[in-house]
């Protein structure tokens, strides 16, 4: 075997070794993650350093914008789709219209949960304001013939998020600047 052949199959190995990285899927990264740190304590360390860092870049505006698009993006027909006689009764439009609302909440309510349970306060209390932004956004400024089905839900799902960030925050600093926030992005909501 030449060197030639050598380095070739050498090169072969890496970009089969890159292929297999690009192509795992989100589960088997995790479980390659979790083996690492499991082996070797500095890998571990290294990897949740990493994840703090990531976790930590909270965009509040970005957040604002992915939740009155998703809001906006809310079709008035799968509202008449899923409304009306079912086979467990009656649902009204109004009433599949909250529900379809919270259904699109509830993963960005979820992420501001999570980073109440990691301790990570200012990052949560920067996402629930994106939140907080984007469902305002949504109720002033769309146009969707959605909206007119849930003109009150808005509003109610802003008072709910906020009511319970509050509880779990129990951070009189961030509650304040939550306040101060509300009062200069949110004007007509706050109290």
């Amino acid at each position: 075997m030449t060197d030639e052949d050598a380095q070739e199959i050498i090169d072969k190995a890496k970009d089969i070794m890159k292929d297999i990285l690009n192509r795992i899927s989100p589960d088997e990264a995790l479980g390659i993650l979790r083996q690492l740190a499991k082996n070797d304590k500095r890998v571990e360390e290294e990897i949740a350093r990493i994840a703090a860092d990531i976790i930590r870049d909270v965009d509040t505006e970005a957040i604002c914008e992915d939740v009155f698009f998703v809001l906006d993006g809310i079709d008035v027909h799968e509202l008449w789709h899923r409304s009306g006689s079912t086979p467990y009764g009656y649902v009204s439009p109004e009433e599949m219209a909250d529900e379809m609302i919270e259904e699109e909440l509830n993963p960005f309510e979820q992420e501001v949960f999570r980073l109440i349970e990691l301790d990570m306060l200012e990052e949560a209390k920067l996402a629930c304001m994106g939140v907080l932004k984007g469902i305002y956004k949504y109720s002033h400024e769309s146009k969707s013939e959605f909206k007119d089905w849930a003109a009150d839900v808005p509003g109610e799902c802003f008072d709910h998020l906020l009511a319970e960030w509050e509880k779990r925050c129990k951070c009189e600093k961030h509650i304040r600047e939550m306040d101060d926030f509300i009062k200069r992005e949110c004007s007509s909501w706050a109290k």
